[in-house]
C-alpha cells in the first residue's frame, strides 16, 4: 500500500530541524555574517530617525534655528540613504543565499531519490515525491531568503525601539508597553488557529499532486472508459477542500491584522491623552510626542511581522520535517565494502537455489536453479505472475533476494558494484520509456563513449534508419514525453537501438517484441539475430520466433522451474510448455 509517510503530522518549532536546516547555510556563512551585520545596523538606524525628528522639532524648529534645522534635515536624509542602501544589500545577499540553499536542497533530494531502491517506489506515490522536491522545498524559500534574518532583524528592532523610547521618555515607554499583553494574546490565538490550517493545507496539496500525477499518466485509460466526469468530481473534492482551507486561513488573517491595528490605535490614543496633558502643563515637548507617535507605529510593525514570520517558520518546520524524513530514509541496496567492478562474462551465470519475496510473506520465486553459459540465449516462459520479470529484477539487482546466490563467473552479484553490473546489461522491456530528448540522446542515453557513427550504425543494423531519416530533424528530432509522437513499434525499435549501441555483455529482452506488429517484427527479425549472435542473452518470450532460436527454454510455474530444455525437447515432453505452445503459439507454427 502506497502512502505519504511524511505528511501525517505537522511539526511545531523543532530546534533539531532548525539546526539541520542551518547546516545548509554553512557553505555561505560569510555572506550570512555580512547580512547579519547589515541587519544590526538597519535595526539600529530605524529608531534613530524619530529621535532625530524630536531633536529637530525641540531644538531647532521651536527655537527658530534655520541653520541647525537644515543640518538636521541633511542628517536625516543621509540616514535614510544609508538605511535604504543597507536594506538593499541585506535583501540581495539573503535572496542570493536562499536561492543557492534551495538549489542545494533540491539537488540533494534528487540525488537521494535516485539512490533509493525500487522497493521504495513500490510503496510510495510518485506525486508525493514530486511534492517533496518542489512544493516543500519552495516553502523553505521564505525561510532562507528572508525569514531567519528578518526575524532577527525584527527582534533587534523591537529592542532598539524600546531602548530609544526609554531614553526619550520612560513614562510614555511604559504606557506603550501596557498594550503588550493584548498583543501577545492576539498573536497566540492567531498562531494556534493557522498552525492547524497550514498543516491540513500541505497534506491536501500533497494529495492533489499525487492524484494529478496518476491521472495524467493514465489519461488514455480515463478517456477510453469515459471517466472524465468521475475524475473531475474526484479532483474537485480535494480542490474544494484546499479552497476551504485557504479561505479559512484568509479569514484569520483578516481578523488578526485589524486587531493589531486596533491595539496600535489604543496605544496611540493613550500616548496622545497622556502627552497632551503634559505638553499643556509644560512638562513635555511636542518633539517627544511626535517621536512617540512614530515609535508606536514602528513598535507594532515588527511584532506583527514576527507573527507572520512565525507562521512561515512553522510552515517550514512542516516541510523540512517531510524533507528530512525522505532524506533519512535508507531504503538502499548498498554495495559491499569489498564489491568489485564488473568487466565481462567469462564463463557463465548461475542461479543457485534462489528464493525471493517482495513483501516478506508471499514467495514469488522458490528454489530457482539454472545455468546460462557465455554466448547462450535462454528463453523464459510461463503464465502471467509466474515470476519471469522478478528473475530479471534480481539479475539486474533492482531487488535483493532472500535466499540462495546469483553468480557471475563464480562471483556473487552482491559482491559486484551495482552501477558497474548494470552498465554491462541492456534491458529492453515491453513498456518502452523514452525521454523528452532527441532520438540520438535516447539511443546513447548520454553515454559520451557512444559516437554519432555508432548511433547511426545501430539504427541501420536494426532497420530503424529509414523511419528515423524520415523524421523532421532525423536523429535530432525531439521525442515528446514517453515517446508519444512515435508509434509503439518505432519506440520499441529505438529501445533496440539503445541496447545495440551499448554493446552489452548481457542482453535481456523482457517481452520486448510483444507491442510490435507483425510487419515490424519481420523488419527486425534479421536484426535480432545480429543482436543476439554470440551474446549472452535472456529472452522473456512472447512470440514463437524469439523462443525457437534459444539454446534452452526455462518454464516457470507459480515461482518454480518446472521444465528446462530446447523447444523440440519440451514439445516432446508434452508438459506445461507444450500446453502453453498449443494455446499461444500454434498460429505462428502454422504460419
Amino acid at each position: 500500500m502506497r502512502g505519504d509517510s511524511f505528511g501525517a503530522e505537522f511539526q511545531s518549532i523543532d530546534y533539531k530541524l532548525i539546526k539541520r536546516l542551518i547546516k545548509f547555510l554553512k557553505p555561505y556563512r560569510k555572506y550570512v555574517i555580512i547580512a547579519i551585520l547589515f541587519t544590526i545596523f538597519v535595526a539600529a538606524l530605524g529608531p534613530l530617525r524619530p529621535f532625530l525628528n524630536k531633536i529637530a522639532i525641540d531644538d531647532y524648529i521651536a527655537k527658530n534655528d534655520k541653520n541647525g534645522l537644515l543640518l538636521m534635515i541633511v542628517a536625516i536624509f543621509a540616514l535614510l540613504v544609508v538605511n535604504g542602501t543597507l536594506r538593499v544589500g541585506m535583501t540581495y545577499i539573503m535572496q542570493w543565499v536562499g536561492q543557492n540553499v534551495l538549489n542545494d536542497i533540491r539537488t540533494k533530494l534528487f540525488d537521494h531519490i535516485q539512490k533509493l531502491s525500487l522497493s521504495y517506489y513500490d510503496k510510495h506515490y510518485v506525486g508525493t515525491l514530486v511534492t517533496r522536491v518542489t512544493n516543500d522545498v519552495e516553502v523553505l524559500n521564505q525561510l532562507f531568503s528572508s525569514g531567519l534574518v528578518m526575524m532577527l532583524a525584527d527582534i533587534m528592532l523591537i529592542f532598539w525601539i524600546i531602548g530609544f523610547m526609554f531614553y526619550t521618555n520612560w513614562e510614555l515607554a511604559l504606557l506603550i508597553l501596557t498594550s503588550l499583553p493584548l498583543l501577545l494574546i492576539a498573536t497566540a490565538l492567531f498562531r494556534s488557529k493557522v498552525r492547524v490550517l497550514f498543516r491540513d493545507l500541505r497534506i491536501e496539496v500533497s494529495k492533489m499532486n499525487s492524484f494529478l500525477n496518476e491521472f495524467i499518466t493514465g489519461i488514455n485509460t480515463v478517456k477510453l472508459f469515459v471517466q472524465e466526469n468521475r475524475m473531475t468530481n474526484k479532483f474537485n473534492e480535494t480542490n474544494l477542500q484546499t479552497r476551504e482551507l485557504n479561505i479559512r486561513t484568509i479569514f484569520y488573517y483578516a481578523i488578526f491584522y485589524p486587531a493589531i491595528e486596533m491595539i496600535s490605535a489604543i496605544a496611540l490614543g493613550l500616548i496622545l491623552w497622556y502627552a497632551g496633558a503634559n505638553i499643556l502643563s509644560g512638562v513635555m515637548t511636542v518633539g517627544v510626542l511626535i517621536a512617540f507617535i512614530q515609535y508606536s507605529e514602528m513598535f507594532f510593525r515588527p511584532v506583527r511581522d514576527l507573527s507572520e514570520k512565525y507562521t512561515t517558520l512553522q510552515n517550514a518546520m512542516a516541510s523540512s520535517g517531510r524533507i528530512f524524513s525522505l532524506l533519512d530514509t535508507e531504503d538502499f541496496l548498498i554495495d559491499s565494502p569489498s564489491a568489485r567492478d564488473f568487466d565481462r562474462i567469462k564463463s557463465n551465470i548461475v542461479f543457485d537455489d534462489v528464493s525471493f519475496t517482495y513483501d516478506k510473506e508471499k514467495w514469488v520465486l522458490k528454489n530457482i536453479n539454472f545455468e546460462i553459459k557465455k554466448g547462450e540465449t535462454v528463453a523464459i516462459v510461463g503464465a502471467t505472475g509466474s515470476g519471469k520479470s522478478s528473475m530479471i529484477n534480481l539479475l539486474c539487482r533492482f531487488y535483493d533476494f532472500q535466499r540462495g546466490k546469483i553468480l557471475i563467473d563464480g562471483i556473487d552479484i552482491r559482491e559486484i558494484k551495482q552501477n558497474s553490473l548494470r552498465s554491462k546489461i541492456a534491458l529492453v522491456m515491453q513498456d518502452v520509456f523514452l525521454f523528452s530528448r532527441t532520438v540520438s540522446e535516447n539511443i546513447s542515453m548520454g553515454n559520451s563513449e557512444i559516437s554519432k557513427e555508432q548511433i547511426k550504425e545501430s539504427a541501420r543494423a536494426l532497420g530503424a534508419l529509414s523511419f528515423i531519416e524520415n523524421l523532421p530533424e532525423k536523429f535530432m528530432t525531439q521525442v515528446k514525453e514517453r515517446g508519444e509522437t512515435l508509434s509503439s513499434g518505432q519506440a520499441q525499435l529505438i529501445s533496440f537501438c539503445r541496447a545495440y549501441a551499448s554493446n552489452p555483455e548481457l542482453l535481456i529482452l523482457d517481452e520486448a517484441t510483444s507491442s510490435i506488429d507483425t510487419e515490424t517484427e519481420k523488419l527486425i527479425e534479421s536484426s535480432l539475430e545480429i543482436l543476439l549472435k554470440n551474446r549472452t542473452s535472456i529472452v522473456i518470450a512472447h512470440r514463437l520466433s524469439t523462443i525457437k532460436r534459444a539454446n534452452k527454454i526455462i518454464v516457470l510455474h507459480k515461482g518454480q522451474i518446472r521444465e528446462i530444455g530446447t523447444h523440440q525437447e519440451l514439445l516432446e515432453n508434452k508438459g506445461i510448455y507444450a500446453k502453453l505452445y498449443e494455446l499461444q503459439y500454434k498460429e505462428y507454427n502454422a504460419a
